[in-house]
């Protein structure tokens, strides 16, 4: 299904199951099925029916219509993606949550700190250590924080040895942030208007990753 399709544009890992991303390639991108991965600023945790509603909710938005390249979806249709999200091999997606909100109160909704989701598919058939990065953070009082910088790179400790990302034209914010996280332009599509970044990992950027997510711990994830 095409209707989700795109990037998600506004706004890794370092533990051991990452490691052997890059050599065991799509069959293991769904060991993000269990976990939770907690971060100074967010959380991301599996995406469940749970989280349905609420995503719903946000693709409501033209805005993010816009940003995402997304179609509006039924809420049936919704809760179809998340299977599809949560059952194919070539996807790893984790729905974002505030860490604060998180940590806030025992008791506390998951869906009262959702802020977003970030994404990591393997897109070529040919290179399974090529990743495509998308995120988003949908909640307006949580952009600007950071947030969205910490879960790519929560993304990046995958194991991976290469990564992109596809951005619209406009989005300089999103541009940025990938440029800080040492993305370089390598491709501009008049016709989708939209820029290609991307970053192979060499040995001084594996460590320099390692160090951006020394803090990141993994936990076991129950659904709620």
């Amino acid at each position: 299904m095409a209707l989700r399709q795109g990037w998600k544009l506004i706004l890794g890992r370092s533990f051991t199951t990452g490691q052997v991303m890059g050599a065991l390639g799509a069959a293991t991108m769904r060991l993000n099925q269990n976990i939770l991965l907690l971060g100074k600023k967010v959380v991301l945790v599996p995406y469940t029916s749970l989280h349905v509603p609420r995503y719903h909710e946000w693709m409501k938005s033209e805005e993010l219509q816009r940003l995402t390249a997304s179609e509006p979806l039924t809420l049936e249709q919704e809760y179809a993606m998340q299977r599809s999200w949560r059952e194919d091999a070539d996807k790893c997606t984790f729905i974002v949550m505030d860490a604060e909100k998180w940590q806030a109160q025992p008791g506390t909704t998951e869906e009262s700190c959702m802020a977003g989701d970030v994404n990591l598919f393997l897109t070529d058939l040919g290179d399974p250590s090529l990743g495509e990065i998308e995120v988003m953070i949908a909640e307006p009082d949580c952009r600007g924080k950071g947030f969205g910088t910490e879960a790519v790179l929560m993304m990046m400790s995958y194991g991976l040895t290469k990564f992109e990302a596809k951005i619209g034209q406009g989005n300089e914010p999103s541009i940025q942030m990938f440029q800080k996280l040492h993305f370089q332009q390598v491709a501009v599509s008049s016709v989708f208007q939209e820029v290609t970044l991307r970053l192979t990992m060499s040995e001084p950027e594996r460590q320099w990753l390692l160090e951006q997510t020394s803090h990141v711990e993994e936990k076991p994830y129950r659904d709620g």
